[in-house]
């Protein structure tokens, strides 16, 4: 009879040695299951921005019978467009010059690197290139629509249109990426919240690339606009990240 009674206390002991066990499996194995529930986001940020520094390229030639004749010609026309930019503001050490390129013409004004021809050859053209780099960016906007002013001192000058950088591109990138991941964050908080849960670590992250558009545009690419063409910009990063989910 004492051997039952002495039973009965060490079965009830087991019993919940095998509850408790259970438990502690159950748990564990919640835990585990929990932790391979993961959620992903795309995060991203926008800036505008403005150029920091300009170029202005423009090509400027003269025609002669002779080669002899065009030199002195093209140099006259070096010298004044140097002197019209240096009035505008810039300076000599950021105004740049190309070697002069020469081309025979011949009847019709066709050239020779257009195709051999056998017209008869009327002369020479001498051409050269010329560029100012600038960080006064409005300073080279403006120049670019009123260059054209020296074709009144007689010089055949084309301009073309300028390009705007910005050069703090590195230390702004590593700014927006942040941002971007900030913004993922964020979604991935409010996805969780909904469904009553919480996020956890992050499992993995993937940097979009850059894209660097005019202001206001929404151009696209899968290998990143980088706009020369607009003084002001936009800047926007896209981030994906992967949250474990608690």
């Amino acid at each position: 009879m004492e051997n039952k009674r002495s039973f009965v206390p060490l079965a009830i002991i087991w019993a919940l040695g095998f509850i408790i066990a259970a438990l502690i499996i159950s748990n564990t194995w919640k835990g585990v299951s929990r932790s391979n529930v993961t959620i992903s986001v795309t995060g991203s940020a926008s800036k505008h921005i403005k150029s920091d520094l300009a170029v202005w390229e423009g090509n400027f030639s003269v025609q002669a019978k002779e080669m002899v004749e065009g030199y002195p010609k093209l140099l006259e026309s070096n010298q004044k467009i140097k002197s019209y930019l240096i009035s505008k503001g810039f300076t000599e050490d950021k105004i740049k010059f190309s070697s002069i390129n020469t081309n025979p013409v011949y009847e019709g004004g066709e050239n020779e690197y257009m195709g051999k021809s056998t017209k008869k050859k009327v002369g020479y053209s001498l051409s050269q290139e010329v560029s100012v780099e600038s960080s006064d960016v409005d300073k080279i906007d403006l120049l670019s629509r009123e260059i054209t002013e020296l074709i009144q001192q007689g010089i055949e000058i084309m301009s073309g249109n300028p390009k705007f950088y910005y050069t703090k591109l590195s230390d702004l990138k590593i700014e927006m990426i942040g941002l971007a991941s900030e913004d993922a964050k964020l979604r991935a908080e409010q996805i969780a919240k909904s469904t009553g849960d919480k996020v956890g670590e992050v499992r993995s992250s993937k940097t979009g690339v850059m894209q660097i558009n005019a202001k206001n545009s929404t151009e696209v690419t899968d290998y990143g606009v980088n706009d020369v063409s607009s003084l002001d910009k936009t800047i926007t990063a896209v981030v994906s990240v992967t949250f474990s989910i608690k």
